[in-house]
């Protein structure tokens, strides 16, 4: 069975692994600095903490930038779950921006009308996490623009998008964000199985985070209120959380970022093989990479005109599994979810650049291990099923 992503393991990724069950540690030991150092390094980060997932990572960000109940905060509807719950975490108002058709990222046009908003109802908005769609980056400078204009904090849910770049700079990231998020789930560019990572150039920050991932425990004596006990003695301030990730994952990550670029070049050269056999088919769009972009694809979004066509979305779905093909959309538009309604009002007809989006989005098998026949099975079989 294809599936529409897949880690891809190889022998060096299981030796990296044995080196760590062979050694003295498991969890909270040398491989969780060596990864961070290699984050920051590829991503050109003064900091990173690494933890158990990408939405631990979101969590932890939101609290670390103090979050609460007088604070709005903005995102869009076409992304993960994790990316709007985190806002509810902090007890904080989450509110949605329709994205731009043409990439699939918050559009800033849409983004500034939704900010004088609010300002003309005197209400501030605290930040907006903007997430680089499926591996192409966001309209960055827009967004930096905005955030200095406006005085927002500024995210970078970058979890789809290591490996890409924005105005040929691969470390544009941290470059622009206050705050980056990264998740390694087997499905995303590389991966610790389940692990993700937090990237900033903040000092005071970092170092909150750090807590909050073991517990919101600290052992240093200029945070200590009584730090004459011994070398045994920690205290906890505020709450925090059991977010560490292990020195299992992080030699897995280590292993996994030499191959990074490789993975990229991969997974650019399906993307390029079905633009090719899609682009004049007018029943069908392919997802575009701006000339200020490099695409990572994590994801390839094509859309289907279903309107258009004999079959529907779930037909489609159901046809190509029986020939060993599963597909997926990303995503089901946020404030479609049954919470989101209930609890703040959001309904169908809010955001309809996303909604247009969702009805016709299906994400396509990519993932560097796909090879040719595959591809090939895959191009063929769409093909006939809409053609039937």
């Amino acid at each position: 069975m294809i599936s529409y992503g897949k880690q891809s393991i190889d022998q060096s990724d299981i030796d990296a692994i044995i080196e760590v069950l062979e050694g003295d540690w498991l969890t909270q030991g040398p491989y969780v600095d060596k990864f961070e150092d290699s984050l920051k390094s590829y991503l050109g980060s003064k900091y990173a903490t690494c933890v158990s997932n990408g939405t631990a990572a979101l969590h932890l960000t939101s609290i670390a930038l103090n979050w609460n109940s007088e604070d709005i905060i903005l995102t869009t509807p076409i992304t993960f779950l994790a990316t709007a719950n985190a806002i509810i975490y902090a007890n904080a108002i989450p509110d949605f921006v329709d994205i731009d058709p043409l990439t699939y990222t918050i559009d800033p046009n849409k983004l500034e009308e939704k900010l004088k908003f609010y300002i003309k109802k005197n209400k501030i908005v605290k930040a907006v996490i903007a997430v680089d769609y499926a591996g192409h980056p966001s309209d960055w400078e827009s967004l930096s623009y905005l955030a200095k204009k406006y005085e927002f904090q500024l995210i970078n849910d970058n979890c789809h998008a290591l490996g890409a770049s924005y105005k040929k700079n691969l470390k544009y990231a941290v470059k622009y964000a206050d705050v980056v998020i990264q998740s390694f789930h087997p499905v995303k560019n590389i991966t610790t199985g389940e692990g993700g990572a937090i990237l900033s150039n903040d000092q005071e920050f970092n170092e909150k985070i750090m807590k909050l991932r073991t517990h919101g425990m600290t052992k240093k004596n200029n945070e200590l209120d009584n730090n004459i006990e011994g070398p045994w003695y920690y205290e906890m301030h505020e709450i925090g959380y059991n977010y560490r990730i292990t020195d299992l994952q992080c030699a897995l990550g280590i292993n996994q970022l030499k191959k990074l670029d490789n993975f990229i070049n991969k997974r650019r050269q399906i993307a390029q093989q079905y633009d090719k056999y899609f682009q004049r088919n007018n029943l069908i769009k392919c997802p575009l990479s701006s000339s200020s972009v490099q695409h990572a694809y994590h994801l390839y979004p094509l859309q289907i005109k279903f309107e258009e066509i004999k079959i529907s979305k779930k037909e489609l779905f159901r046809k190509m599994k029986e020939l060993n093909i599963c597909l997926q959309v990303h995503y089901i538009p946020v404030h479609f979810q049954p919470f989101y309604k209930k609890n703040y009002g959001f309904k169908k007809g809010d955001y309809l650049e996303a909604e247009k989006f969702y009805s016709r989005q299906v994400s396509l098998p990519i993932y560097p291990d796909l090879s040719n026949n595959e591809v090939n099975h895959i191009l063929k079989s769409l093909i006939n099923i809409i053609n039937a």
